[in-house]
C-alpha cells in the first residue's frame, strides 16, 4: 500500500557562519542550540577576507523547515555574514539563505545539484514587470542572489587552517 504522506518529515543541511565578531560567537551557539534543540559545538577559525572576524560552520538535521527557523535566529544581528541551506527532501525543494551587510537577506529554491530555481511564475512576472527593458536583466541578477554571491565569495574560501568538509555522493 503506497503512503498517503508525499513529503518528508526531516531534512538536513549546513550553516555557514562566514565573519562575526568574537563578542558574538556564543550568543549564535545558543540561538543555535535553541532553534536545533542541541547543543552547537562550532569549531570557531579566523576568518581572512575580514581581519578580526572568525568562521564556523556545521552541518545540521532537523524538521522541513530547519533552515528559514535558523535565518530567523541568526538575522538579529545584521553585522552577521551566513548562508544557510536546506537539502531537498521528498516532496519539497531545497533552499538557500545569504545574509551579507548592507544587502540584508535573500533566498531562493535550490535544485538537487545546487542551482537556484526559479519557478515559471516568478519568470513571467518579471517579463510582464520589466519586459524588455535594461532593468529586466538586473532584476533576474537578483532573484539569481548574483550580489550576495559576489559578497560572499572571498568569505567562502576560508584560509589556512580551515576546516574542510569533501561532499560526495556515491553513484551506481
Amino acid at each position: 500500500m503506497r503512503a498517503l504522506n508525499q513529503f518528508a518529515d526531516a531534512t538536513s543541511g549546513v550553516l555557514h557562519v562566514h565573519s562575526s565578531p568574537a563578542a558574538l560567537c556564543p550568543h549564535i551557539e545558543w540561538a543555535l542550540a535553541a532553534t536545533l534543540d542541541c547543543k552547537a559545538n562550532l569549531k570557531w577559525t579566523s576568518q581572512p577576507a575580514s581581519p578580526g572576524q572568525l568562521r564556523a560552520s556545521t552541518d545540521w538535521v532537523g524538521r522541513v523547515g530547519t533552515g528559514a527557523r535558523l535565518v530567523n535566529a541568526l538575522r538579529a544581528w545584521p553585522m552577521l555574514r551566513f548562508e544557510v541551506t536546506e537539502d531537498p527532501s521528498d516532496g519539497v525543494d531545497g533552499e538557500r539563505y545569504c545574509h551579507a551587510p548592507g544587502l540584508g537577506l535573500w533566498h531562493g529554491s535550490m535544485s538537487a545539484n545546487g542551482d537556484v530555481i526559479l519557478g515559471e511564475m516568478r519568470l513571467r512576472a518579471l517579463i510582464a514587470e520589466h519586459g524588455g527593458s535594461a532593468s529586466l536583466a538586473g532584476e533576474l541578477e537578483h532573484a539569481l542572489g548574483s550580489a550576495w554571491d559576489a559578497e560572499l565569495e572571498p568569505y567562502r574560501l576560508g584560509g589556512e587552517g580551515a576546516e574542510v568538509t569533501w561532499l560526495h555522493r556515491n553513484v551506481g
